[in-house]
């Protein structure tokens, strides 16, 4: 069938305008697309060509600057300095073994460091560079760099290394660093990548580990452009991290220094703890090591005379040791009988020198025995069968509540390594421990702190600070972080009785300076300084009846390690307590003899913010003091701001 004109002329326009519009679909595609590929190719040519160079691209970690400790007044405690080292990058060295022995020849390389250094050579990359020895002088690099061109491949570099200014003052406090283990890494569930990094150094032990989020800081990061055998080429982008955080103990450097020097010779802790906020001003453990001699990795022939002392270097026993606490734990048991209501200060029980319980002699240390005694009387000459009356008055489990009330068989949260609970017994303990019921003579061990009763020095101290002031006082030794003041460590009141509180601190007050206290020869006669305290002897083994018929061996007749521990407790001024300070001296046999003088002596120096007027002391014990402090200040001269020796 024939279609007209119009018909023709319709279909026509009809045609045209959809090829219009095909035609402008496929123009506007064509724009787009030419759009988006001059973008891609111009625009973003850069971008994309990293992207097609992905596989020579690396992301590299820049380790950050460790934070720095402080003492309470802004002494450093640990800080970090440039050190020098030099290392090989064995591809430019040529003959390895032959640039190694001539540098040998210029510095001094012990024979360990060196087959160290030639197995790292083996083992890395032959672009890598190599660390050969570290922390050289100034003197090795001027030789290495004045040899170079007979040294090809070897460079000295800079870094910063970890130095303890305090040396082992601090060891047992600030701790120390050393380099990432596997164990280090395999503790961690979600280890930080900059731990990876060869030769980055974490904390240890103590402050430096406990702290260690705070002080490491975060990485930074550079790109860097390899070749195809992974040799940096150049860098190309960098973003520094940040810095750790500096932190600044409670702890006085000049304090702590001398207690470290009165503590020498002697395998012992002392504790001085502020009685208003807990703040730890000293806590010194003797004898001590120099923790600079781990930073590069300690030798053996350093490390084996630290690891078989008899005397415990490596052991913080301010935290660590837990000892029988002797005669300092019958507080606890006379405040328990006073809280419960179950004796008065004026209650007396007679002393023959014995006590038979369930068939058993319990002995006083005095043979002789002392007498009718009453509360003060027994403390102050520490009789010990008034606390064995006592104990079975109140028995263990009210015993050992007022202990964890005061601080004993509390794990105290301190920024240190491995602090000890220590053990306060109950009945449900021994079942559980040692699969035996409690029987009526473990109450009377536990009475005067034999048995299974365990303490370490701090917690003695913290035991102390509550009895003095009613408070429960808690223990810090983080000051501030980055300027930021930590939380104060006292928590409010205890809630006992203060007139039972008063009783226990006037009787403390004559252990010391009444002529028949036990410590009255360790007494301050200045009044502002005037201390209370009690004794502490604590047996580390059995004296058998034989022994006891014949009579008890005397402490300095027996070997030293079955010696007995000598402890003392104290606060001052008696007045307004200030400071609780605990000692403790392994196998030093008597309180009186060997604890209590070096308490005396730390709590002047604490109080007179160095070194006390001579006056405090009794006339008697003056020129040996006077000796003593001429002694001390030499080992430890008092430190300044800016870390000069004070004249």
């Amino acid at each position: 069938m024939r279609r007209n004109r119009a018909e023709n002329d319709a279909s026509h326009i009809k045609l045209t305008r959809r090829a219009a519009l095909l035609g402008g679909a496929q123009l506007l595609f064509m724009g787009g697309l030419a759009a988006r590929m001059r973008y891609l190719q111009v625009d973003q040519a850069d971008q994309f060509r990293l992207l097609a160079e992905e596989n020579r691209i690396n992301i590299r970690l820049i380790p950050p600057t460790r934070g720095e400790i402080f003492d309470r007044n802004g002494v450093r405690l640990a800080e970090n300095v440039p050190s020098y080292r030099i290392v090989i990058v064995r591809e430019d060295a040529g003959d390895v073994d032959m640039v190694m022995e001539r540098l040998a020849q210029i510095i001094n390389i012990d024979l360990d460091t060196y087959e160290r250094a030639l197995e790292e050579i083996k083992r890395s990359a032959p672009f890598l560079p190599v660390t050969i020895v570290e922390d050289v002088s100034w003197d090795e690099v001027s030789r290495v760099s004045v040899n170079a061109p007979a040294l090809p491949g070897i460079s000295p570099e800079v870094g910063l290394t970890r130095v303890y200014p305090r040396g082992e003052d601090f060891a047992h406090v600030v701790g120390r660093v050393g380099r990432v283990s596997q164990k280090d890494l395999d503790a961690l569930e979600d280890p930080d990548q900059v731990l990876r990094i060869p030769r980055f150094h974490i904390g240890k032990i103590n402050v430096e580990a406990r702290v260690e989020d705070k002080l490491r800081g975060t990485a930074g990061t550079k790109q860097v452009e390899v070749n195809a055998t992974g040799r940096v080429m150049r860098e190309l982008d960098r973003r520094e991290g940040q810095s750790g955080a500096d932190v600044q103990l409670t702890v006085d450097a000049n304090l702590q220094g001398y207690v470290q020097a009165r503590l020498d010779g002697e395998s012992a802790a002392c504790i001085v703890m502020d009685c208003e906020n807990g703040d730890l001003a000293a806590i010194a453990s003797g004898p001590s090591y120099d923790p600079n001699l781990f930073i590069g990795g300690i030798s053996s022939k350093d490390y084996n005379p630290l690891l078989n002392s008899k005397y415990r270097p490596l052991v913080n026993k301010t935290v660590q040791g837990t000892y029988p606490p002797g005669s300092t734990f019958k507080m606890v048991v006379a405040m328990a009988a006073l809280e419960e209501g179950l004796v008065g200060p004026d209650e007396t029980v007679y002393c023959p020198g014995h006590m038979e319980v369930a068939g058993r002699r319990f002995h006083c240390w005095k043979r002789a025995g002392h007498g009718w005694v009453d509360l003060a009387t027994s403390l102050k000459r520490s009789c010990d069968v008034y606390y064995y009356d006592l104990a079975l008055k109140v028995g263990i489990e009210k015993i050992t509540a007022m202990a964890n009330r005061f601080g004993l068989g509390v794990r105290h949260d301190l920024e240190l390594s491995s602090v000890a609970a220590g053990l306060t017994p109950t009945k449900a303990w021994k079942r559980q421990a040692r699969s035996a019921d409690w029987v009526i003579g473990d109450t009377v061990n536990a009475s005067i702190g034999q048995g299974f009763t365990l303490a370490s020095p701090l917690q003695l101290a913290v035991m102390s600070a509550r009895i003095a002031t009613g408070n429960e006082i808690r223990p810090r030794l983080i000051k501030s972080v980055d300027g930021v003041e930590q939380p104060s460590g006292n928590a409010g009141s205890l809630g006992m009785n203060e007139n039972n509180l008063r009783k226990m601190r006037r009787a403390m007050y004559q252990v010391v300076n009444d002529r028949r206290g036990t410590a009255y020869r360790s007494r301050i006669i200045a009044d502002e300084f005037r201390m209370a305290g009690k004794t502490g002897t604590s047996q580390v083994r059995n004296i058998t009846a034989a022994e006891r018929a014949r009579g008890v061996t005397r402490n300095r007749d027996l070997p030293w390690e079955r010696r007995d521990h000598a402890l003392f407790v104290s606060f001052a001024p008696y007045e307004t307590p200030r400071y609780a300070v605990a000692v403790l001296v392994e196998h030093g046999g008597g309180g009186s003899t060997a604890a209590a003088p070096i308490a005396r002596d730390v709590m002047l120096q604490a109080l007179a913010g160095g070194t006390p007027p001579l006056e405090a002391y009794p006339t008697a014990d003056r020129d040996r003091i006077e000796e003593q402090q001429k002694k001390l200040r030499a080992l430890r001269p008092p430190v300044s701001l800016d870390g000069e020796d004070q004249a």
